[in-house]
């Protein structure tokens, strides 16, 4: 069994990778204005070979920095999501349970108003994305610890509380300008996607990213019972500290630039641990393949299928809703080795 589980895991690595590279290319390709596949080497390489001028501008400025984004933000909700989800201990939690995902819309919101500014709506979305991961940790603790309960408990608070934040910065918008900027941009989209949001927003999630794959397998340990961990010499407290402080920065920093896109947290990791087990040995890197691809397939969709771009959070839960109830039916919510 565990020799059929790790061949099953090296052909999960092998063909997603390849899946990956491929869907890549083919995003870069596919669009209202369709480019060919050399003409796209062509334009990476050695933009004067290419007779339609045009072409380098479409690649470089806009289908490349956009498939970046979307590798590098799918890979980052997909793993957040696996990590909540090992030290919850509870397969339902994901990036939204701690309200980060509440309070970065609520700055959003409040920059798309005051700032009228892209990097400044960036900036307060980080902010009170880590202002909300805070306040939740603050109404967690009791007598001095921070229980997995009054931590989830807490982060539905929090969220409540921004959410009718949000809520109440959309009823005093300019119904014109603000209110659908707003509304848009809560729904999700990567077409703000740019070299300079990627310089701005990349680093983080790829250095919180390597963090939480070196921690990767102390989140075995912390989905064990508490006291078992610390009988095992794991420092439980600082450990869901570090891994909830980089899974924060994470979804902050992925809102900041894409807006709330629902399911890719819950639904990958689910998926994913169906084919290569529960150990986040391997979970962790796997849910990185998954979320890349999963959301590169629902970004390219959302600006090609129709005339005018979808929203990133209809498509994903459009696609996300039938599969995670595929998987329950199959599953009954259990995933063994």
């Amino acid at each position: 069994m565990i020799k059929d589980r790790g061949k099953t895991q090296r052909q999960f690595y092998i063909i997603s990778s390849i899946t990956l590279f491929v869907l890549m290319v083919a995003a870069i390709c596919i669009g209202r204005y369709t480019i060919a596949p050399l003409d796209v080497f062509y334009a990476l390489v050695n933009p004067d070979a290419v007779t339609d001028p045009t072409i380098p501008v479409v690649v470089q400025e806009v289908r490349l920095p956009r498939v970046v984004l979307a590798v590098v933000v799918g890979a980052g909700i997909a793993v957040s999501g696996a990590a909540l989800q090992a030290i919850f201990g509870n397969p339902l939690v994901s990036g939204e349970i701690l309200g980060v995902s509440s309070g970065a819309s609520f700055g959003a919101a409040l920059g798309i108003i005051t700032i009228s500014s892209t990097l400044g709506t960036q900036a307060l979305a980080i902010v009170f994305g880590f202002l909300a991961m805070y306040l939740t940790y603050i109404i967690a603790r009791r007598q001095g610890r921070v229980t997995v309960l009054m931590l989830v408990l807490a982060g539905i608070i929090t969220s409540s509380v921004f959410g009718s934040g949000v809520s109440l910065l959309k009823y005093f918008a300019d119904s014109q300008n603000e209110l659908p900027a707003i509304t848009f941009w809560l729904m999700g989209s990567l077409a703000s996607a740019s070299t300079d949001t990627i310089m701005r927003t990349i680093p983080s999630i790829l250095i919180a990213l390597i963090f939480i794959y070196k921690y990767r397998w102390q989140l075995n340990l912390l989905s064990l019972d508490e006291h078992e961990a610390i009988s095992l010499g794991i420092n439980v407290r600082k450990m869901r500290v570090i891994i909830i402080f980089f899974t924060t920065v994470i979804i902050a920093a992925a809102v900041s630039i894409a807006g709330v896109i629902s399911f890719v947290g819950l639904v990958v990791p689910h998926f994913t641990r169906m084919i290569v087990g529960t150990d986040n040995k391997h979970l962790v890197p796997a849910s990185m393949l998954m979320g890349a691809i999963f959301l590169l397939i629902t970004d390219t969709l959302a600006r090609s299928v129709t005339g005018s771009e979808i929203p990133l959070s209809i498509l994903s839960s459009l696609l996300g809703v039938p599969f995670f109830i595929y998987l329950l039916r199959r599953t009954g919510g259990i995933w063994d080795d």
